[in-house]
């Protein structure tokens, strides 16, 4: 299976209500609307969709829930990474299961794992499975980077770790992949506003937030840029730079969530620790998108 493309980092709703449940209505309406833009691929239960705070069966129920909706349609790339090998190993293998395309596995936070921990947890989650596996490494969540050298030894010993989510902020380092692997490890953009510039040295899409809110219009954007089209890539992207940064006012997905609410497609509700944004950071969001589609983008 290819990877590239423009995947969504699905938001997870949640009601109001006492208990704030999933709100499977405006779940299903996130996804009709991601595939009706466009979009390559979805992925559920990662940061984005708050998985740190959903039950282990509320994250099944997620991972289900969308196969359901969109199997056939997008590529399905479930969150199954957790700071426990065991727990990774048992959820990516239920996940691999329900039938997604593949599972996505970030770098265990808190613990501070040595590299050869890194090394030990990855291979060992890769050979449980049989379906392709996605490293997603985000050292601003998780305290530890995957070094080059690490993934390098993961991905000769563990074939089908197939692509890594580089979220390091890091354009070099996305090159130093591209240059070490080339087409048998996919790089993707782990960073909306660095997606031209990782896909300019070798990366092969996004694994965006933005997509949430406009799914059609970064789906665009990274396909120009994918085809070469430098001049209209660059415009498109120019065009939402805005929304990139605003995504990130306040701690994700809270922005994104406002976003969506302002759309009427989900109520503006997450789950503690974090809280839905400020009033300041809503208006700012609001303001943004609205400029956006002002451009008649």
């Amino acid at each position: 299976m290819r990877f590239e493309g423009t995947y969504t980092a699905l938001v997870t709703p949640f009601s109001p209500t006492e208990g704030q449940p999933i709100d499977w209505e405006a779940f299903d309406a996130v996804v009709a609307d991601q595939l009706a833009g466009g979009i390559t691929g979805l992925v559920p239960c990662g940061t984005t969709g708050e998985s740190p705070t959903l039950t282990h069966e509320e994250h099944l129920a997620v991972v289900k829930r969308t196969v359901a909706r969109a199997r056939g349609k997008a590529q399905i790339i479930a969150g199954t990474g957790f700071n426990s090998t065991r727990t990774t190993i048992d959820v990516s293998r239920e996940a691999e299961a329900s039938g997604v395309d593949a599972v996505m596995v970030v770098v265990p936070y808190y613990n501070k794992p040595t590299q050869e921990g890194l090394y030990r947890h990855f291979v060992a989650v890769a050979r449980s499975v049989k379906c392709p596996v996605v490293i997603y490494n985000i050292p601003g969540r998780s305290v530890i980077d995957l070094s080059a050298d690490t993934l390098s030894r993961i991905a000769k010993d563990a074939p089908n770790v197939v692509a890594t989510k580089e979220a390091t902020g890091n354009v070099l380092r996305a090159q130093e992949l591209v240059r070490r692997h080339g087409d048998a490890l996919t790089v993707l953009s782990g960073d909306d506003a660095l997606t031209l510039a990782m896909i300019a040295v070798g990366a092969r899409g996004v694994i965006s937030v933005t997509s949430n809110v406009v799914p059609g219009a970064v789906t665009q954007a990274t396909a120009l840029a994918l085809a070469g089209n430098a001049k209209a890539a660059l415009a498109a992207h120019q065009r939402l730079l805005p929304l990139h940064e605003i995504m990130f006012v306040e701690a994700n997905p809270a922005p994104a969530k406002a976003a969506l609410a302002h759309r009427g497609i989900i109520r503006d509700v997450v789950r503690g620790p974090l809280t839905e944004a400020s009033e300041s950071a809503r208006a700012a969001v609001v303001a943004t998108l609205k400029a956006y589609e002002g451009q008649g983008a």
